[in-house]
């Protein structure tokens, strides 16, 4: 890999960005649009058909950022072994991408489930009526927090690329560098 990564970092970033604001956009714009809809039976409905069309997009920016992620962090492997602070933040990304995943596809599985139920009574996609069955109440009560878990934890991945960032600084690199070298050293001594 070159030493420039100007491509796979912009589908890292690009992927996303678009993860976390359609994500976002979605428990904002999709669901209150859903709730403010007159019939109660076809809430869901509409819930349903615009995040089916966004998931496609979710889906492959997922797809795109996982790939990208890995391209970038071999393009990185010598500073993650050898600058101190790097590994760590690169493990804590990692952790928090995986989660981020793990609540999407669950948030996903529940759109399924709620797509079955198109046609049920509900106050939102993620308020149930009165009328509600308890199984589709119990998928809405698990996206409510799901649809904010997501952008949340998508959020987080964008504040630890800001870290990697500014570990990349040269005021930063060579004394993470340095640093363990001098630790082995001091425990030699």
């Amino acid at each position: 890999m070159s030493e420039r990564n100007t491509v796979v970092r912009s589908l890292h970033d690009l992927s996303l960005a678009a993860w976390f604001g359609g994500t976002l956009a979605g428990a904002i714009g999709i669901n209150s649009a859903a709730a403010a809809v007159a019939d109660e039976r076809e809430r869901l409905r509409v819930a349903n058909a615009g995040w089916a069309r966004w998931g496609r997009v979710t889906s492959a920016s997922v797809a795109v950022h996982l790939v990208s992620a890995a391209a970038v962090a071999y393009g990185n492997k010598g500073r993650v072994v050898a600058q101190r602070g790097v590994a760590a933040s690169s493990m804590a990304k990692t952790a928090v991408t995986v989660a981020a995943v793990g609540a999407t596809a669950w948030s996903a599985a529940l759109g399924r489930k709620l797509d079955a139920a198109t046609g049920t009574p509900v106050e939102g996609s993620t308020e149930p009526a009165p009328a509600t069955p308890p199984a589709v109440e119990k998928a809405q009560r698990q996206m409510r927090v799901l649809q904010w878990a997501v952008p949340v934890l998508t959020g987080a991945v964008v504040v630890l690329n800001a870290v990697h960032g500014e570990q990349q600084r040269p005021s930063q690199v060579l004394p993470g560098i340095l640093r363990k070298p001098a630790e082995l050293l001091r425990a030699a001594a």
